[in-house]
């Protein structure tokens, strides 16, 4: 019987346990034997449908059921997880049994933290510039011009480093620190007696044996900034005060101009980087190297943009004091009016006008007495490609070589033939013998030649621009009565300049 059971179908072991019920739930004996109707097809089904629902809800409970387990098994994993977890954050140090999303959340804090470490750094170098240049230059001069009546050819080069760092602030004033460093080697050709310094201005060595080379600190100042008026709005401001102190180069600050005052990449010829009565005769009585310490005051009026102008005073050590191996009296002062209006056409024009006067300085005859002269410097662009400049000054007292000089010249860049960053100039300087050193060479204590009139210095320079950090400059230069000796042979000087700039 329990084999056949076996073999029937579910639905039909349903029947037969429902017809099995009812045969026990249905009518007592009594009521059969009275002939009542027991039960009929249609109990069946409603039994049947009813045994169906539970048995679907009894699976719908074990799958339930299962569902839980499953749930708490997942549970537990994820605590064990979380367990973990906790463990490895607890540590700084990496594992290779840590769970990777710690890992990956370490790898991330790490990274974070550097830069976090690198933003810190940039805001401490926030305001820090530094810039850095190599120039080199390889002269000769013909025998007529040199010191030793021979062909000379010499090579030299220079290094400067300057750093600008920010000098804080005092109420709405802002400061600045400026430092320069130089170092070099090779003083150049050596010239006959002339009135130009030197052919080769970026020539450089310190007082040390050739084959030394020193770094020595050129500049090293302070500058202050002060918007005026004192009690208005700093953003609004188009006036301020400058104030420097400090080791300084004085042709910084005064006697400036666009298209002739930077020796490593445009003339290099002394008479025509700056005022040949300041430089190259001395007169504004500086260390050997070009530098001194002094303090500086200039007003700077931007209010009329086509209008600026500005007002400025410098007061310098001298001589001995220039060095700091003396005393700081009797100083070298110069003040400078400068306006930069807008002319031809709206295009930047410089011009200056300065005056000056050195308690200090030391003439031709070794003598200490005491100079004073005016000075001016324009430098004015003309069209798109031009730029024209000059300078002129003479000397009132004092017993210098020359009293009077004069310079013009123009700079072009290479627009016109497809070479815009390209630059060629040409310029001309004079200078004057004073009648106190024509006397004392005709029949004085320097009696040998008679020098008199004007020396007159030429230079042509090209500047090809390599790339963005080189330039090569060949150089021409031409010195007519070298020194205002009439009977003294012309000087060419010839040369190849390069310069590498950051």
């Amino acid at each position: 019987m329990q084999m056949v059971a076996q073999r029937m179908p579910a639905r039909h072991a349903r029947a037969a346990l429902a017809a099995a019920v009812l045969i026990a739930l249905g009518s007592p004996p009594a009521a059969q034997a009275a002939g009542e109707a027991g039960p009929t097809q249609a109990d069946f089904r409603k039994l049947l449908e009813r045994m169906e629902r539970l048995e679907q809800r009894n699976r719908e409970l074990e799958a339930a059921l299962g569902a839980s387990r499953a749930s708490d098994e997942r549970l537990r994993k994820l605590e064990e997880a979380q367990a973990q977890a906790d463990a490895a954050l607890a540590t700084e140090r990496l594992s290779e049994k840590e769970p990777e999303l710690v890992t990956r959340l370490k790898a991330v804090e790490f990274m974070s933290l550097e830069m976090q470490k690198q933003a810190r750094q940039i805001e401490a170098l926030d305001g820090v510039t530094v810039g850095a240049s190599l120039t080199g230059v390889v002269q000769g001069v013909n025998g007529a011009g040199s010191d030793d009546g021979q062909n000379q050819s010499r090579a030299n080069y220079r290094g400067d480093v300057t750093v600008t760092l920010p000098g804080g602030s005092l109420g709405n004033a802002d400061g600045m620190v400026y430092a320069q460093f130089r170092f070099g080697q090779g003083t150049g050709v050596g010239l006959r007696p002339t009135y130009t310094s030197t052919v080769n201005t970026t020539a450089f060595q310190v007082d040390a044996a050739p084959s030394d080379a020193y770094v020595l600190l050129a500049q090293a100042w302070y500058q202050l900034d002060v918007p005026l008026p004192l009690d208005g709005v700093k953003a609004n401001s188009r006036q301020r005060l400058e104030v420097n102190v400090g080791k300084m180069d004085p042709f910084l600050f005064f006697d400036q101009n666009v298209a002739a005052d930077d020796e490593t990449a445009r003339f290099m010829n002394n008479v025509l980087v700056h005022n040949a009565l300041l430089d190259s005769g001395g007169g504004a009585g500086l260390d050997a190297y070009g530098f001194t310490p002094g303090v500086r005051v200039a007003y700077i009026d931007g209010r009329e943009a086509n209008r600026a102008w500005g007002l400025s005073i410098g007061v310098f050590g001298s001589g001995a004091g220039a060095d700091f191996s003396g005393s700081l009296a009797r100083p070298f002062v110069i003040a400078q009016i400068d306006t930069a209006p807008r002319l031809w056409g709206g295009l930047a024009g410089n011009y200056r006008l300065y005056g000056w006067y050195n308690g200090n300085s030391t003439g031709f005859d070794d003598t200490r007495a005491s100079n004073a002269g005016w000075g001016a410097s324009l430098d004015q662009r003309i069209n798109e490609d031009w730029t024209l400049f000059g300078r002129a000054g003479s000397q009132f007292t004092g017993t210098v070589r020359f009293d009077a000089t004069a310079s013009v010249g123009a700079e072009t860049d290479g627009s016109r033939w497809g070479r815009g960053a390209d630059a060629l100039g040409i310029g001309l300087a004079t200078m004057r013998t004073s009648s106190a050193y024509r006397d004392a060479t005709a029949s004085g204590s320097l009696a040998g030649y008679a020098a008199s009139g004007w020396e007159t210095d030429v230079e042509v320079y090209y500047r090809y621009r390599l790339n963005e950090r080189v330039e090569i400059s060949p150089d021409l230069q031409w010195v007519s009565r070298p020194g205002g000796d009439p009977d003294a042979g012309s000087a060419w000087a010839i040369g190849l300049r390069a310069k590498v700039g950051l």
